[in-house]
């Protein structure tokens, strides 16, 4: 998963494309904009006009608990994934060590690795009956459990370390782009000034980077609020999973929709933590290229010490899930001809590929209607577009799903009283629901992408396609498009991704006995059944590997 910008920063005046027929153009983005926000809206209103309003027994029974484990895990992930993440990233930053260059690699791969896989490699790499208990059993001659102690694997603690294991990178990612711009100058004085090693880090390198490790570290705590995967396989009873109990097992609908109000306020504090702890920090690098960061060589142990340091996040959020899938992948072959598989791949790919296309279709449409546009209107309601991804799936299958049923029932009552004939659900009895959901949940991802290729284009490029005549339309296809399809397929491929991996929203919103190949994954898994989930489950990574590849080359390919 990318990290998009949280506002657009587009200016309307800026391509010289403003025009009388513009109309159509900010008038169809505000459309776009406003059916992206709708299902946060319907959220809000739900919770505040609910059928029966649980609020009492929420606070008195299960609430608490929910907030309790959601701030324990968010607040471990974010702490352990920040210090992992900001310290591979200084060490690869900063020295040369034994493995050094592959590492500046792999420590970005457990991004392609859903957390809810490595929950399941962890317990059965942990468990009773897994190989590290039982070597234990096998050299101290233990025969039962009560002969030994060990943690149990199935807790909040473990819950914490997979999804730092997974969310890692993104703290890494931004971390390491902002130690390497920094100029080697500053570094060279600290050490004539007498600072060592960890006066470096804590007194230059960890101040001017402060604001790229929060950054990094919000975006851990988010996704750790908006996972269901890790946490119900763990049975840790966070606000997520208190949405599916409430819904699906209470039958609340309104209960849910309250405790999806929680979560986003949970998400919407977050992101303005993270702006306030930046706001009032300002950090300027000198008008002259800065001199570039001179790696010093680490040898002997310490340098195996940098690698093992490094390796171990990697070894963890990577090597583990793979090496643990793959080999029951191995031992059951018959797993890939099983009932099911090829049909969840087919829904993965359509339902993936559907919502990725129009996705970025949107976003082009969107943002080139702003660009286009001097009026406020459209402005000011993009920026509130990227709120889906901050908003869990969970969330936004609560405010899709019921307005959507309410006009699924409607419309089938209308035709049924105008033609006699009952035509069943038509929007939530299909795939439609996942669609919408992938849609608005990544639309900020598609956008953040347009945008940042349309401000590369010069302006004087659709002005010479205008004054030869082309339409709006046709310098978007013949000026823009060509210029712009590696950005493009960079957002179809990362929309693609996230669709294939999210859980979630696509367990709620999914019609009966449709099956895609994460909710596979998850149902066989859950079942303690490793060897069907396991191909399905390498189906997902291997599309995972694809879109981290593509993201390594962009942000680290060009730096090297």
């Amino acid at each position: 998963m990318s990290n998009p910008s949280n506002s657009a920063a587009i200016s309307a005046g800026s391509t010289g494309l403003r025009q009388s027929g513009s109309g159509l153009w900010s008038a169809g983005a505000v459309v776009i904009a406003l059916l992206v926000v709708a299902p946060i809206l319907a959220v809000i209103w739900i919770a505040l006009n609910p059928t029966e309003n649980i609020w009492p027994h929420l606070i008195s029974t299960t609430l608490p608990r929910y907030l309790g484990n959601t701030a324990i895990l968010a607040g471990g992930v974010g702490l352990l994934s920040a210090a992992i993440g900001a310290g591979s990233a200084w060490l690869i930053s900063m020295y040369r060590f034994p493995g050094s260059a592959w590492l500046e690699w792999l420590l970005l791969l457990p991004l392609a690795i859903p957390a809810y896989v490595g929950a399941y490699a962890l317990v059965d790499f942990l468990d009773y009956s897994g190989p590290v208990q039982g070597a234990m059993r096998e050299a101290f001659g233990w025969t039962t459990a009560r002969d030994y102690w060990f943690p149990q694997v199935r807790s909040r603690w473990a819950a914490v370390i997979v999804l730092s294991a997974s969310l890692y990178p993104y703290v890494y990612l931004l971390s390491r782009a902002a130690f390497r711009e920094q100029s080697g100058g500053s570094f060279e004085v600290a050490r004539a000034l007498g600072a060592g090693p960890f006066g470096l880090f804590w007194r230059v390198g960890l101040p001017l980077a402060r604001p790229a490790i929060a950054a990094g570290a919000a975006i851990a705590m988010m996704e750790t609020v908006a996972d269901f995967g890790v946490v119900d396989y763990f049975g840790v009873q966070t606000l997520t999973t208190g949405i599916f109990t409430t819904w699906l097992e209470a039958g609340n609908a309104g209960g849910a929709a309250q405790i999806a109000v929680v979560i986003l306020g949970i998400v919407f504090a977050l992101l303005a933590l993270e702006k306030i702890s930046r706001r009032h920090s300002r950090y300027y690098q000198s008008a002259r290229q800065p001199r570039p960061i001179a790696r010093m060589p680490i040898k002997g142990a310490a340098g195996w010490i940098a690698f093992g340091l490094c390796a171990a996040p990697f070894a963890m959020g990577f090597g583990l899930p793979v090496s643990v899938i793959t080999l029951y992948a191995l031992q059951n072959p018959e797993a890939w001809f099983g009932p099911g598989l090829i049909r969840a791949l087919w829904h993965t790919v359509t339902v993936g590929g559907i919502a990725a296309v129009l996705t970025v279709l949107a976003s082009l449409f969107m943002v080139y209607g702003v660009r286009m546009t001097g009026r406020k209107l459209p402005r000011v309601v993009l920026p509130f577009t990227t709120l889906g991804y901050a908003a869990p799936g969970a969330v936004l299958a609560v405010g899709i799903l019921m307005p959507l049923a309410a006009l699924d029932h409607r419309l089938a009552d209308t035709v049924l009283a105008l033609t006699g004939y009952d035509p069943g659900l038509l929007l939530t009895g299909s795939a439609l629901a996942i669609v919408l959901a992938y849609i608005v949940r990544f639309f900020a991802i598609a956008q953040g992408a347009a945008d940042s290729a349309f401000g590369r284009i010069s302006p004087s490029l659709p002005m010479a396609a205008r004054s030869l005549g082309r339409s709006a339309g046709g310098a978007l296809r013949e000026v823009y498009l060509p210029l712009m399809r590696g950005s493009v397929g960079s957002a179809l491929l990362l929309v693609f991704v996230d669709c294939v991996k999210e859980l979630p929203a696509t367990m709620l919103l999914r019609p009966f006995n449709y099956e895609t190949l994460a909710t596979r994954v998850h149902e066989k898994a859950s079942l303690e059944n490793l060897g069907d989930a396991a191909p399905a489950a390498l189906l997902v990574m291997a599309v995972g590997l694809v879109a981290t590849g593509v993201l390594a080359r962009a942000n680290l390919g060009k730096r090297r």
